[in-house]
């Protein structure tokens, strides 16, 4: 029987805290010792500290365990951070000098040389910069694996693939983001309702960049970019969960719709536990993907891409559609830690 790995959430009453506790419910390898959350919730059990939002019952495992500090230590073999940005950069690093890996799916680190982030298909081999981070920075046996920012997720995929088989010149990329992506309670009723929200703080910068460094090549200890450029816009839009990218590209090898679409649909999975199968899922249907019938597909965990065709100004077209909270929060840092026990670095 492969070994049980106990794990703490930092943040924990948080929204996507909640869909870490929600997603650990029956996973085999980990088991929820340990939550943390702001002053506010310390000391008091998780089911009173939680306005759990989630659909469902709160776990029945974590509702009596009680709220402690976010500092170290934490009785637990992994840590699991959805910490705002303006707190997690500190406590991140507090943990991973205590010892502790640290699964990020904060922004904080994502761009740092000497750390990971990480979508496990696409880029594995960037796990071979945590030595490095770890003689850098000083840490024994801790270290920071990050995962992307949530948009990011929906789109990035589709593009490994494509960019390995025709080599991406350049991308534009319009995000129709859920609301759940601004935590809660978010983005007010009454600015969302009836409305489209042209600008996310800080949004655009995260979508131009972080794809160039999942896409890029890890050479002699330093990641270097993906040689394509991205422009974006990023949009709130009043959608519960799931992020949806308009996407077009434009390639540097000649290509074919057929060649397209079949790099994409055979982008292998990984053999890990959530890992789902496809890994991207390619609709033939001319109205899909759609967030509300699309989002769950290989629970939560499956990029959904439709709408595929060629551009009369790039090469291409398409619509990506991931879950924001799972794949693009939760779920994609688990799939990190299970990565993680694979390649024998926890």
């Amino acid at each position: 029987m492969s070994k049980v790995y106990n794990v703490g959430i930092l943040g924990a009453t948080g929204t996507v805290g909640q869909r870490f506790v929600q997603l650990l419910e029956d996973h085999p390898q980990f088991e929820i010792t340990a939550l943390a959350a702001s002053d506010r919730s310390v000391g008091k059990p998780y089911a009173e500290a939680c306005a759990w939002k989630l659909a469902g019952e709160m776990p029945e495992k974590v509702r009596e365990i009680v709220v402690q500090p976010i500092e170290p230590p934490l009785d637990c073999d992994i840590i699991f951070s959805s910490l705002p940005s303006t707190v997690a950069r500190e406590t991140e690093e507090k943990f991973a000098r205590a010892g502790f890996p640290v699964i990020s799916n904060s922004s904080s680190f994502r761009m740092e040389e000497d750390v990971p982030l990480l979508i496990p298909e696409i880029n594995h081999s960037h796990l071979q910069l945590i030595d490095l981070q770890r003689e850098k920075r000083g840490f024994d046996k801790g270290f920071i694996v990050t995962n992307p920012n949530c948009a990011v997720v929906s789109f990035a995929p589709p593009l490994a693939a494509l960019h390995r088989r025709f080599s991406i010149e350049s991308v534009f990329v319009t995000t129709l983001q859920a609301i759940s992506g601004a935590g809660y309670p978010g983005v007010s009723a009454f600015d969302i309702s009836d409305n489209v929200l042209p600008y996310i703080a800080g949004e655009e910068p995260k979508v131009e960049t972080e794809s160039q460094k999942i896409l890029g090549e890890l050479n002699n200890g330093v990641i270097e970019k993906a040689d394509f450029t991205v422009s974006a816009q990023c949009f709130r839009v009043s959608v519960l969960d799931g992020h949806t990218a308009s996407v077009r590209v434009k390639f540097k090898q000649t290509s074919t719709l057929e060649g397209v679409m079949e790099a994409m649909t055979e982008f292998p999975s990984l053999d890990l536990y959530s890992s789902p199968k496809p890994f991207i899922k390619v609709c033939d249907e001319p109205s899909r993907p759609q967030p509300r019938l699309d989002r769950n597909n290989g629970n939560g965990m499956t990029i959904t891409v439709g709408r595929l065709f060629p551009d009369n100004i790039y090469d291409y077209r398409f619509v990506a559609l991931s879950h924001n909270t799972v794949r693009g929060a939760a779920g994609s840092a688990i799939l990190n830690a299970e990565l993680l026990i694979d390649k024998r670095l926890i």
